[in-house]
C-alpha cells in the first residue's frame, strides 16, 4: 500500500499556511516570517504546532486565534488551491499497477475537506483518508501510518510512505516502513542522515514516482 501524506504531496497548501500563519503571527507581535514558518512547522500536526506557539508567546495563546487563523486559510485555499504537478496521472498509475492507496495527513479531517473537495481528491479517497487527531501522537510519532496500515489491513512491511516533511520521514521510519521523501525543490532534510537510511528514497517529480515504486 502506498500511504501519501496531504499537504505538499497531494495539494500544493504548504505555502499558503506558511503566509497566513506568518501573518496571524504578526498580529500577536511576533516577527516570524512566512519561510520561517515554513520550515519551523511544516510537517507537523495543527496540534503540534500550537504546543510551539505557546512555547514562543511563553503563555497561552488568545482566544480566537485558532478559529480565525483557520478560517483565513481556508478561504485562500478555496480560492488559491492547486494540486501538486503530476500527482493524479502518477496516483492512477499507481493504482493500475496494483497497489492500494490511502491518506494519513496532519492535518484535520476538516482541513482536508477542504483541500481535498477543492482539488477533486475527496471523492476518490473517501473511506481511506486518516488524520493526525484519530491518534494519540502526531508526527514525528508513527501513529497515524500505524493507524492507516492497521484501518486497510495491510502489514507494515508491505506500506510505502510518501512524504515532504523532516516530521512525516521520521514517523514513517519509526513505524518500520519504507519512505520517498518528496523534494520537488532539492533542499533535503535538516537530518541529512536520514537520507542515508535504507528504505529512505528521494525523489524530486512526481511522475518519476510510479517508476520509483518498482524498486520496492
Amino acid at each position: 500500500m502506498v500511504i501519501f501524506d496531504c499537504d505538499g504531496v497531494l495539494v500544493d497548501s504548504e505555502t499558503i499556511a506558511a503566509e497566513v500563519f506568518a501573518e496571524h503571527l504578526q498580529k500577536l507581535e511576533l516577527n516570524v516570517s512566512a519561510q520561517e514558518c515554513f520550515n519551523r512547522f511544516k510537517g507537523y500536526s495543527m496540534k503540534s504546532c500550537m504546543k510551539q506557539l505557546i512555547e514562543m508567546l511563553g503563555g497561552p495563546i488568545p482566544e480566537h486565534f485558532l478559529v480565525s487563523m483557520q478560517e483565513d486559510t481556508f478561504n485562500r485555499f478555496k480560492s488559491e488551491l492547486q494540486l501538486i504537478e503530476g500527482v493524479v496521472p502518477a496516483i492512477d498509475e499507481i493504482e493500475r499497477s496494483g497497489w492500494q492507496t490511502c491518506i494519513a495527513s496532519g492535518g484535520s479531517h476538516g482541513k482536508m475537506k477542504v483541500t481535498l473537495g477543492k482539488t477533486g481528491l475527496w471523492d476518490r479517497f473517501e473511506g481511506r483518508i486518516y488524520s493526525a487527531v484519530d491518534v494519540a501522537n502526531g508526527k514525528p510519532a508513527p501513529d497515524i501510518f500505524l493507524h492507516a496500515a492497521q484501518q486497510q489491513a495491510v502489514a507494515v512491511e508491505d506500506c510505502v510512505v510518501i512524504e515532504d516533511s523532516q516530521a512525516g520521514v521520521e514517523a514513517a521510519i519509526a513505524a518500520g516502513m519504507r519512505v520517498f521523501f518528496f523534494d520537488p525543490e532539492g533542499l533535503g532534510l535538516r537530518n541529512q542522515k536520514l537520507l542515508e537510511l535504507s528504505g529512505v528514497y528521494q525523489f524530486c517529480q512526481m511522475e518519476q514516482l510510479p517508476q520509483l515504486l518498482k524498486m520496492v
